[in-house]
């Protein structure tokens, strides 16, 4: 699916939840997903970086977003519930749901690995996406036709020597799609769940991780879009508990 081509209304009337929206992948998918006609809630950490996005959706007339700031390190189960009723007293639904959202931590061998940064990496990377899909599943069932998109990484599916908290979390996203996926299966107006491994790309998260690498070898967050917006529409209908990468190998 990394060539595929979108219609120009794949989206159209959709409501979709981009955590992590105010920067890199989360970023350009929420731009991608207004740009196909979706009406995207832009849900992060930095309300000046969601203004940001929200403003070159509106500068380029796509459909009007909605911003809800949440810090996923300190959010508690509270703070979910009440995202899941301010998004239904909107717009009564969700159809879709892009997990993005996530923190590296340090890359260290365990044995120096702190328990401070594992808590913070799992409560972000693992913690939020399981609340928040708790949360939102009652809205997904209000849809026709909803789409999960968890976010993976190639450490997420063989781990790799010293990237602790983080690979280890993502082993963890990879089981909690898999369960989900399961679960709704069998649900009237069923709801698929898939996760995507965005593979290097173009972010301050992959600058980080690999300092000595030339960023312009790889692709920019825009140009693996295609996955991401093959899940979210219909095409993918039926498609399900499956791990998919974004770039090929």
């Amino acid at each position: 699916m990394h060539n595929y081509e979108a219609p120009a209304d794949l989206l159209k009337d959709r409501v979709i939840l981009v955590t992590g929206a105010g920067d890199g992948i989360g970023k350009a998918a929420a731009i991608t997903y207004a740009r196909y006609g979706a009406t995207v809630i832009l849900l992060g950490r930095t309300l000046q970086k969601l203004e940001e996005v929200y403003d070159q959706i509106e500068s380029a007339n796509y459909p009007q977003p909605a911003i809800i700031p949440l810090n996923l390190e300190s959010a508690v189960d509270k703070e979910y519930e009440d995202v899941s009723v301010q998004i239904e007293s909107e717009f009564g639904r969700l159809d879709g749901l892009l997990h993005n959202a996530a923190l590296l931590g340090p890359r260290t061998p365990i044995e120096h690995y702190d328990a401070e940064s594992w808590n913070k990496v799992m409560k972000v990377n693992l913690t939020a996406p399981f609340l928040l899909t708790k949360a939102m599943i009652p809205l997904l069932r209000n849809s026709q036709n909803a789409s999960i998109i968890y976010t993976s990484s190639s450490v997420g599916r063989k781990g790799r020597a010293y990237w602790g908290g983080y690979a280890i979390s993502k082993f963890g996203v990879e089981g909690l799609m898999q369960v989900v996926a399961d679960e709704l299966d069998d649900s009237e107006n069923a709801i698929r769940a898939n996760s995507i491994n965005p593979g290097a790309t173009r972010t301050n998260m992959r600058a980080h991780a690999y300092p000595a690498e030339n960023p312009n070898n790889n692709p920019a967050p825009e140009e693996i879009m295609p996955l991401y917006l093959y899940l979210m529409g219909a095409d993918s209908v039926g498609v399900s508990g499956q791990a998919f990468d974004a770039q090929p190998k």
